[in-house]
């Protein structure tokens, strides 16, 4: 059990499953230390391919069809439910490639991070690859001198009926972890517990679930850091591009008995009433260990007054 590593992926009509699964497992110093929690969204089920594979995965594997599937946020709450008290937990999207010995930098990192903090989330958005003649390739020249830091987009707002903000990676001149306000959904390194502390809600649908997660996980006190390497890489959708692995695509939409444009605003709803009118949304609220005036002076962002300062653009 020690250094056990659970990878949580929710994976929608994706056709890399099978490739993020492999690649993990070749570039990790210790592959028979990972457990793949994965809720597979897909038309068929593909629990045999996963079994056959040359470096025979520990899974733990839900499939359920496209069609009933109601969003990333309700598939990443069920694969946390496939925890089983690893010590390590990462989350990851279904598309992903790794660096050589990518687990052993990883624990590393956080164990590095406990001596600063009891509670370490190290995330940020990875660089990107492309596939080139069907090889995965890193084009990108990757700055030895930055860190990527999250920060609230400068054209994003808050108003009374929108609570939901965009975020974008920045570099800093820094090589160091910098401590941080916001988290990515594609990239989640820390350690195990941080499952039951901090459950995916599942009545978030696509915008907002980083959002929820970061003020919640700062509120139960946990501390987000952005590190200076990251040991993979994330394939980025084109954009105006029709994918049928979204989960608004028409082809699934026109299926359903429920339309994604519903799921969006009971997920805006929600982030409201978390951060405006705290209600009580059970194990999905808040926490009590820090509020969100904490917050705002950590980010700069005023849930209270609905605004955005300039505190957080210029600590770095």
């Amino acid at each position: 059990m020690k250094n056990t590593i659970f990878i949580s992926i929710a994976a929608f009509c994706d056709p890399y499953l099978i490739h993020t699964v492999t690649d993990a497992c070749n570039k990790a110093r210790h592959p028979k230390n990972l457990v793949f929690g994965i809720v597979d969204q897909h038309p068929f089920n593909r629990r045999h391919n996963l079994t056959v594979l040359p470096q025979k995965p520990t899974l733990r594997y839900v499939h359920t069809h496209p069609v009933d599937s109601r969003g990333v946020c309700w598939a990443r709450s069920i694969a946390f439910s496939l925890y089983q008290n690893e010590p390590y937990l990462l989350q990851i999207d279904s598309h992903m490639l790794f660096e050589q010995d990518w687990d052993e930098q990883l624990i590393t990192q956080i164990n590095t991070l406990q001596q600063r903090s009891i509670k370490p989330i190290i995330s940020t958005y990875p660089y990107g690859f492309e596939f080139v003649d069907s090889e995965p390739k890193v084009l990108i020249s990757i700055s030895d001198q930055t860190t990527l830091v999250l920060r609230p987009h400068p054209e994003t707002t808050l108003s009374d009926d929108n609570a939901t903000l965009r975020f974008r990676a920045e570099h800093v001149f820094k090589r160091e972890p910098i401590m941080g306000c916001h988290l990515a959904g594609g990239f989640i390194f820390t350690l195990g517990r941080f499952v039951q502390e901090i459950p995916y809600d599942p009545y978030l649908y696509f915008h907002g679930e980083e959002q929820d997660l970061a003020i919640r996980a700062f509120t139960h006190g946990w501390d987000i850091f952005h590190p200076p390497h990251i040991p993979l890489f994330h394939l980025y959708k084109l954009p105006n591009t029709d994918h049928q692995s979204h989960h608004w695509h028409p082809e699934w939409e026109k299926q359903r008995d429920f339309k994604w444009t519903e799921l969006t605003e009971a997920a805006k709803q929600r982030l409201i009433d978390l951060l405006y009118k705290g209600k009580n949304l059970g194990v999905y609220g808040l926490g009590n260990a820090r509020t969100l005036d904490d917050f705002f002076h950590l980010s700069g962002i005023d849930y209270t007054n609905k605004q955005l300062t300039q505190g957080y653009q210029e600590r770095y």
